[in-house]
């Protein structure tokens, strides 16, 4: 009767294609692997367990931290390259502002015999220190005017300095200057 139903059991498994699992004599489920030869947790290892795994290589950490301290480098330089260009131009920016108001300092110093509008263009003159004036020989004052250098002729009675413009916050801007 046994070789029966081996005999029957080998038709179903050739028309269904099923093996049987191996069972114990309770009916339990027995494992045909080893279990010495088996990962309890597989994916903790280091290298793939199945023959369909994907391939796991040694990683070259020298090389990674390589290029990814090449590539921070690259990008701080950059970085620090427009922040330069930024402090260099705050730095002219503010090199115009104190020309400016160096400038304006003399301009408010000036003999001025006019009130000067905002935007319009002035001439700063230098004309000597006359007689009866309180100055050392030989010093000149600065004189504000509205009579261009060209506009004197052939010899204008001051020294021409600057064409210079009036700004809205009442400082003068250099358009124009005779070193």
């Amino acid at each position: 009767m046994a070789k029966a139903r081996n005999k029957e059991e080998d038709k179903e498994r050739k028309i269904t294609g099923k093996e049987s699992m191996p069972v114990d004599e309770q009916g339990n489920y027995v494992n045909p692997i080893d279990g010495d030869k088996i990962a309890d947790k597989a994916h903790l290892l280091t290298y793939g367990v199945e023959r369909g795994a994907v391939s796991i290589k040694a990683v070259d950490e020298g090389k990674i931290k390589g290029l990814a301290l090449n590539s921070m480098y690259e990008q701080t330089d950059m970085q620090l390259d427009q922040i330069k260009a930024q402090i260099e131009l705050l730095a002219r920016q503010a090199n115009e502002i104190q020309n400016r108001m160096t400038i304006s300092e003399e301009i408010y110093k000036a003999e001025m015999n006019i009130d000067p509008i905002v935007g319009r263009i002035y001439y700063l003159y230098r004309r000597p220190a006359k007689d009866g004036e309180k100055a050392p020989r030989g010093t000149t004052k600065p004189v504000l005017s509205l009579v261009s250098p060209k506009e004197w002729g052939p010899s204008p009675p001051y020294h021409y300095i600057a064409t210079v413009k009036l700004l809205g916050d009442h400082t003068w801007e250099v358009l124009e200057r005779v070193d």
